[in-house]
């Protein structure tokens, strides 16, 4: 069962944080939730392919990109790890390349756009560490809920 997080919004408000970035969904799960773990990068994307090969299942991934559309942080043969590894999700606060493999994935994917220039490959950036991005602090271990109508961010399980 698929949790909407307007339906969280109308029960749990008070609980949440709620991200003003909206994104556009890239891959095949529209909706998607699980525990956030963290990357911070600009450009680069060593980071978040060590994180997509190494974080527990289920988690989602959120990548703070420091939201620059000059290149893409993830294409499909890191989500296709992500995929075989069963993460939930990724959300990039930057933008993605092989959208349409993205697509037929089953994995959520939100990003501000797509780009079809591959990120630099220095390993520089932070992980596990509390990223914010649209005014909403996403922090390790915490719990992150996202469709359609947008992404909610919670201190607990809410399902």
């Amino acid at each position: 069962m698929t949790i909407k997080t307007a339906d969280l919004c109308d029960d749990f408000a008070k609980e949440l944080a709620i991200c003003k970035q909206p994104f556009q969904s890239y891959g095949g799960k529209k909706a998607f939730s699980g525990i956030i773990s963290t990357v911070k990068v600009f450009e680069d994307n060593v980071l978040v392919k060590e994180a997509l090969q190494t974080i527990p299942e289920g988690h989602v991934l959120v990548v703070d990109g420091g939201g620059s559309r000059e290149r893409a942080l993830m294409g499909d043969m890191l989500a296709e790890i992500a995929v075989k590894r069963n993460l939930a999700g990724v959300i990039i606060n930057g933008c993605v390349r092989d959208t349409e493999d993205l697509g037929k994935m089953d994995l959520g994917v939100f990003a501000l756009g797509s780009f079809p220039l591959k990120s630099r490959k220095e390993g520089l950036g932070d992980k596990e560490i509390p990223v914010t991005i649209g005014d909403a602090e996403f922090r390790p271990g915490h719990y992150v809920y996202a469709d359609g109508d947008g992404v909610v961010i919670a201190q607990r399980k809410l399902d």
